[in-house]
């Protein structure tokens, strides 16, 4: 692969990354290693799927309910992002492919950016969601008249969907690009010092960022009013042992996706 000095004119603007090398088509580990660990992934998000399901057609709560379909929403997703993400990088790992003779015109690439956009910000922002609907669940219960519908349930992980897409949709518009990152395998936005790529980098570090914090300050917020309250009248017992166990699930899935992504922001 040439340097990044020497690019033809004709190829697209994802070679004009800083990370693009001559020597980055050496495997850092093996591409089995991938594989092992994509088909984990897969294989565990379909198994979450199955319970969840049959989980819904039993459930009768209505809070219950609505909190099973936001865990829905975020396990698709992230079953949808291991297949279409993990397809191109894994046979990347296999077959060492040149990007410049495969799409020199940077479709594919563009592709994979606006995939690891979208699959990255959809599971922070459903987590936010899923925070913020527990915590005016917990500590505002009379605001509501009722718990969520299901269909404003999957309406609002719909919206999350359509906001995350759109997001990604930015560099298509001309704000920022999507560029080759080391090893070659992946593509992403860059960080090359121009007003446009910094501006779409901000917006996705800062929803990031935003996201993650809004879900630790309302789970903190939750966890302290059930671990205040969890003692009182014996008549609710039940439902706040449902409460704890869906603070438990939702804490879990914070730790889990600020771990994942928070390096990226």
């Amino acid at each position: 692969m040439k340097p990044n000095g020497s690019l033809p004119s004709e190829l697209g603007s994802c070679f004009r990354s800083p990370n693009l090398t001559e020597n980055s088509t050496k495997s850092i580990v093996s591409p089995w290693f991938s594989t092992a660990f994509g088909t984990i992934g897969l294989a565990s998000n379909l198994f979450a799927l199955c319970v969840l399901v049959s989980s819904s057609r039993k459930m009768h709560s209505r809070a219950r309910s609505s909190f099973l379909i936001f865990l829905c929403g975020l396990v698709v997703t992230d079953f949808l992002g291991l297949l279409v993400t993990g397809s191109i990088i894994i046979s990347y790992h296999f077959t060492k492919f040149n990007w410049m003779e495969v799409d020199p015109s940077c479709h594919l690439c563009n592709f994979l950016g606006l995939s690891m956009v979208f699959f990255g910000l959809c599971p922070l922002l459903l987590g936010a969601t899923m925070a913020g609907e527990r915590f005016f669940g917990i500590n505002r219960p009379f605001s509501r008249s009722t718990s969520m519908s299901k269909n404003r349930a999957w309406l609002m992980v719909g919206l999350v969907w359509a906001f995350s897409f759109s997001l990604g949709l930015l560099p298509f518009l001309g704000l920022g690009d999507y560029t080759l990152q080391y090893p070659n395998s992946w593509c992403f936005l860059t960080l090359l010092h121009d007003s446009r790529n910094v501006t779409f980098c901000m917006i996705f570090a800062l929803l990031g960022i935003l996201a993650v914090g809004l879900s630790f300050l309302f789970n903190t917020v939750s966890v302290v009013t059930l671990c205040r309250v969890y003692h009182d009248r014996e008549a609710v017992q039940r439902r706040r042992d449902s409460e704890v166990e869906m603070m438990v699930q939702l804490v879990g899935i914070m730790v889990i996706a600020s771990v994942c992504w928070l390096p990226l922001l």
